[in-house]
């Protein structure tokens, strides 16, 4: 067998989330009937670095995969690349170490998440961005999301009923970005692997901040008390990206 890893990009909206479930659409099920028909029908596999929820996007998703036989690299991703649907598109695809696995060798992720803030909305935006139609405090939350660097326990910012137990996470990045002609507020996390709908729940709990409607040093409450309780809502799928994978040698 040999191994192949692809890098895929894909628009969310229509996917109930990247891994394969009965009777909803999944990217790795896409994916795997379209490898399946290039392997004469026989059943192919893939693994991939991590799973996104229904309606968030890819811009750097990795998968791994194998096939019985050795393929030009460029021709698998091209023929990958027409033959998913048009919502999923194939980057690179390259030969590995059979070794190598998407999901447990070392890396780190990097996601966005974009919010067009103010009023009016931007129609085109609406399954791209989440849109927060309120006043808010662009240096309240630069303050905030520093707080977030390091290593926490993230029980705080966790979906109350995940199974992971350890919930302790590195957190390599975390900016805010403003492109005031936009409208378009850029948030960016880099780390070592993120808990259950935590970004989700951290951007949130930093617009609730950037209204005013909680203090700079609530971050700092929550990752002491470890209840998300503490913590802002949880912001809408359309707006988060998996932006890149980063492996270590």
């Amino acid at each position: 067998m040999t191994r192949y890893k692809a890098i895929i990009s894909y628009d969310g909206f229509g996917f109930s989330g990247f891994q394969r479930q009965p009777h909803a659409r999944s990217v790795q099920e896409e994916i795997e009937k379209t490898l399946t028909r290039l392997n004469q029908g026989r059943p192919i596999s893939i693994h991939g670095a991590g799973r996104t929820d229904s309606g968030v996007h890819a811009l750097g998703q990795v998968i791994h995969f194998d096939l019985p036989q050795a393929r030009d690299e460029e021709k698998l991703r091209f023929a990958l690349d027409t033959q998913t649907p048009e919502d999923i598109d194939f980057i690179s695809v390259e030969e590995v170490s059979e070794d190598f696995h998407a999901r447990y060798h070392k890396h780190h992720k990097t996601y966005e998440f974009l919010v067009d803030y103010g009023r009016p909305k931007n129609p085109m935006m609406r399954r791209y961005a989440t849109h927060y139609p309120y006043p808010l405090e662009i240096d309240r939350m630069q303050e905030a999301i520093k707080k977030l660097v390091g290593k926490h326990d993230f029980t705080g910012f966790t979906a109350s009923g995940t199974s992971v137990e350890d919930k302790i996470r590195t957190i390599r990045e975390a900016v805010l970005t403003v492109d005031e002609n936009r409208h378009l507020l850029t948030f960016t996390f880099t780390g070592n692997g993120f808990l259950y709908k935590q970004i989700r729940n951290m951007v949130g709990t930093l617009l609730k901040i950037g209204n005013g409607r909680m203090p700079v040093s609530q971050i700092d409450l929550i990752l002491e008390k470890k209840d998300r309780s503490l913590a802002g809502p949880t912001a809408a799928p359309n707006g988060l990206y998996l932006k890149e994978i980063r492996y270590e040698q």
